[in-house]
C-alpha cells in the first residue's frame, strides 16, 4: 500500500508546483507594463485595459505616428530600438547628397486628443535636451513656425544637472516645466542614461505635470496666471497659442539622442 501512496504524493507535489508557476505568471501579467515575450513590446495590463488605457506605441512599429508635415516617419532621424522610440543625434545623421543637413521634423501622433491622462517613460544622455509637446495644432505650427516643428505646450525633458544647464537657465526651462512659462516644483530627475516616468493630465481646464511620481506643475487654461506668464514667454507672438484644443502629442526633434517607451493614454470623458 505504501508505493501507491508515494506516487500520489509525488503527483500532488507536481500539481502544487504547476499551480504556483501559474500563479506567478498570472501575477506577472497583472503587474507588467513592459517587455512582452522577447519582443520588448509595450503591453497594457488587464487592469489598465479595464481602466481605459490605450497604447500609443506598440514597441515594434511606428503605427499611429508620422513626422509633422509629412505623411510618414522620417526614418533618418527616428528609429525603433529595443522597444523604444529613439531620436538619433542629429550631428551623427549623414547629410543629404548635396551636403546639406537633413531637414528634420518632430514625431507626431496621427490622432488628436482633448481630455486625457498621458504616461510615458524617457531618457537622455549626459547634456541631453528634448521635450514632449501637447495641445499642438499642426496648422498653427506650419503657419507660424517651421514646416516640420510643432508649436505647442512643452513638457521639458533635460539633463538638469549637467554643467551646460545647471544654474544657467530660467526656472521654467528645467525638466517637468511648462516650458518657458511655469517652473516645476520638487522635481527629482534621475541621472542621465536612466529612464524617468512622466505624466500629463489634461482635464477640462486643469492641467498637471508629474515627474517620477510627484506632481511638479499645475495650471488652468484661461487663468490670469497662465495669461500673465504667456505674455512674458517666447510664444507671445503666436495668436491662439493659449487656447485649449483637441491637439496632437509630439516628440520633439531636438538635436540630441533621446529614448521614449511605454507611451500610453487614458481618455477622460
Amino acid at each position: 500500500m505504501s508505493r501507491p501512496f508515494k506516487l500520489s504524493t509525488q503527483v500532488l507535489a507536481l500539481a502544487l508546483v504547476a499551480l504556483c508557476v501559474n500563479c506567478k505568471q498570472t501575477n506577472s501579467k497583472k503587474t507588467a507594463v513592459w517587455n512582452k515575450g522577447n519582443q520588448n513590446e509595450a503591453v497594457l495590463t488587464e487592469m489598465e485595459e479595464k481602466e481605459g488605457w490605450e497604447s500609443l506605441f506598440d514597441g515594434v512599429t511606428f503605427q499611429g505616428w508620422r513626422s509633422l508635415g509629412r505623411s510618414q516617419v522620417q526614418d533618418e532621424l527616428w528609429k525603433i530600438e529595443a522597444g523604444t522610440i529613439r531620436k538619433l543625434n542629429s550631428e551623427k545623421v549623414p547629410p543629404r547628397p548635396d551636403g546639406m543637413p537633413i531637414e528634420g521634423g518632430d514625431l507626431i501622433t496621427e490622432e488628436t486628443f482633448d481630455n486625457y491622462e498621458l504616461y510615458f517613460e524617457w531618457k537622455v544622455l549626459q547634456g541631453g535636451n528634448t521635450g514632449l509637446k501637447y495641445n499642438v495644432s499642426e496648422d498653427m505650427s506650419q503657419k507660424y513656425g517651421s514646416k516640420y516643428a510643432a508649436l505647442g505646450f512643452e513638457y521639458q525633458l533635460l539633463d538638469d544637472s549637467d554643467t551646460l544647464y545647471a544654474g544657467k537657465l530660467k526656472p521654467s526651462q528645467y525638466t517637468g516645466s511648462l516650458y518657458d512659462m511655469i517652473a516645476p516644483k520638487n522635481a527629482n530627475v534621475r541621472p542621465a542614461g536612466k529612464f524617468n516616468s512622466s505624466r500629463i493630465v489634461v482635464n477640462d481646464k486643469r492641467v498637471e505635470h508629474w515627474l517620477n511620481g510627484k506632481k511638479v506643475v499645475a495650471y488652468e487654461f484661461g487663468s490670469p496666471r497662465l495669461d500673465s506668464l504667456f505674455r512674458k514667454s517666447k510664444y507671445v507672438d503666436y495668436p491662439g497659442f493659449l487656447e485649449k484644443r483637441k491637439g496632437h502629442i509630439v516628440l520633439q526633434n531636438h538635436k540630441d539622442d533621446a529614448w521614449f517607451r511605454n507611451i500610453k493614454i487614458r481618455r477622460i470623458k
